[in-house]
């Protein structure tokens, strides 16, 4: 399963860092790909949606289904 994410407050390459780190922690989460330009954040596996927004808004970001 696919989901993605739309994060808000990504400036930077760091931030892209930061995000791609907090989702790929949440449990059921296969592989993670996050893209400054666009914003959005692919994330392949059995996580939960709530557990991924949960995991980017503790790192500092908004995140909001797409």
């Amino acid at each position: 399963m696919t989901t993605e994410l739309k994060i808000s407050g990504m400036n930077c390459p760091h931030c892209v860092a930061a995000v791609t780190q907090a989702l790929a922690a949440v449990p059921g989460v296969d592989d993670v790909a996050v893209d400054l330009q666009t914003g959005v954040a692919r994330v392949d596996g059995a996580a939960d949606t709530d557990a991924l927004i949960a995991a980017v808004v503790a790192a500092g970001y908004a995140a909001d289904r797409v």
